[in-house]
């Protein structure tokens, strides 16, 4: 009896073993680099993936599989995707054929359940002929500097496409509301004299990680602002945070960075690493991510006071840890846990485009105050703080020259004692130079 209930249960184990992935819905998230395609499938499964030419294709071949509710056709909005064909293959296997409009490279993995879906396959088609994005001259209407440059923000909305960060009780998601704030954010640092700002994430889909941080060097950012909404297991945790990288999180990316530092050309002001003896590269190294951090922890304090005039502060110090998207030894940054959303209260002032607005404004405040007082070289924040006199000429007006110089008005009357904007020919203005802070 017990050698027939064996046998029975090994057919009833092949039986399941040979029940046939379902692969169902698909849903695109893309950026300017990269188109995301994640299937959701009713369990892992072989697969594997080729590239085609004359026309672009890409053929993924899938083990045991049949499409359950899959769409025929799928078009993405950039027009990568022209549509998907599914076609059975040896009898019990599945293939998918991705018709392109443009030669990618192609890439793909599974992704275990989460909270809110199962089994998925990730397919990523990467551009080849897509170079970094520069800053469009259209973001903000600035005056040409007059010779210095601005001072770079990266803004890093945490999360996105796949990856929806935390859920609130009300179903926000983090994804969303952090775009929310970096965008205004990005808007409130456009209009700042001096400054320009660069989204690594501009609409809902997902940046790795070390993606994010390769972005902010490739446009030069002078400072790393990642935005995220923290969660907790207990409802009642509220509070904003700021944090920094730990020196755990440093030291373990310094082995990483030296263990790698053939292929680690202008990581330090421009200095390679290739070329050097382990012991000066470490050196280098250590006083690059040293200075880093120092300029970090100096930012964030700044940010953090500046958030405590709009929300409460979880922690009255700026916090430490090995987030990777801290771990640019050459670039300041600080990562803002802007609330809980995992408190009710807090999830609902998230929600608000006027408290996501002033939150906005708080972290460009700390920003602003760090980089009137520390401006990087080359910078027109930099030469304004040696200040300058300018001899006022016909047709001149005090608004011509704020656009000029690029301060503001208000600074202008401030360091001239004016209590109007009449100006005289050959009276001389003190342009305004680093106020503090």
């Amino acid at each position: 009896m017990r050698v027939f209930a064996a046998i029975l249960l090994a057919l009833l184990s092949t039986v399941v073993l040979a029940e046939p992935v379902q692969v169902g819905g698909v849903r695109l998230w893309q950026s300017a680099e990269k188109l995301r395609l994640v299937f959701d499938i009713s369990s892992p499964l072989e697969h594997k993936l080729f590239r085609l030419s004359n026309p672009d294709r890409v053929v993924v071949d899938l083990t045991n599989a049949r499409p359950d509710a899959l769409r025929p056709v799928v078009k993405s909005s950039n027009g990568w995707l022209k549509r998907i064909r599914t076609a059975p293959r040896n009898g019990s296997d599945l293939r998918m054929v991705l018709d392109l409009s443009r030669s990618v490279s192609p890439n793909s993995f599974i992704l275990k359940p989460n909270r809110k879906y199962g089994h998925r396959l990730v397919v990523d088609l990467v551009a080849k002929d897509v170079t970094p994005r520069v800053v469009p001259n259209s973001v903000k209407s600035k005056p040409a500097p007059r010779r210095g440059r601005d001072v770079v923000i990266a803004i890093d909305a945490g999360h996105g496409g796949e990856d929806p960060g935390a859920i609130g009780k009300g179903k926000t998601r983090e994804k969303d509301v952090v775009l929310a704030i970096a965008r205004k954010l990005q808007a409130l640092v456009n209009k700042e004299p001096g400054m320009q700002a660069v989204m690594i994430r501009e609409g809902d889909y997902y940046v790795g990680l070390r993606d994010r941080i390769k972005k902010a060097r490739e446009h030069k950012a002078d400072l790393f602002v990642s935005i995220h909404a923290d969660s907790f297991k207990r409802s009642s945790a509220r509070g904003s945070s700021v944090f920094t990288l730990s020196s755990h999180g440093a030291t373990s990316e310094a082995a990483r960075w030296l263990a790698e530092k053939e292929n680690a050309a202008d990581l330090i002001g421009g200095v390679s690493l290739d070329d050097k003896d382990d012991v000066l590269a470490s050196v280098l190294l250590d006083l690059s991510q040293t200075a880093t951090i120092e300029a970090s922890t100096t930012v964030a304090s700044k940010v953090l006071k500046q958030l405590g005039e709009v929300n409460k502060l979880h922690k009255p110090h700026v916090e430490q840890a090995g987030f990777a998207v801290l771990k640019s030894p050459d670039i300041p940054s600080i990562l803002v846990e802007t609330a809980f959303i995992s408190n009710p209260k807090e999830e609902r002032k998230l929600k608000s485009a006027a408290h996501q607005k002033k939150l906005a404004s708080a972290i460009l405040s700390g920003v602003r105050s760090y980089f009137r007082k520390y401006p990087p070289p080359g910078t027109t924040l930099a030469l304004r703080s040696a200040g300058e006199k300018y001899v006022i000429k016909r047709g001149d007006t005090l608004s011509t020259i704020a656009r000029r110089y690029r301060v503001r008005m208000d600074e202008l009357r401030h360091n001239n004692g004016l209590r109007s904007d009449l100006l005289r020919v050959g009276d001389v203005l003190l342009i305004p130079g680093t106020l503090g802070g």
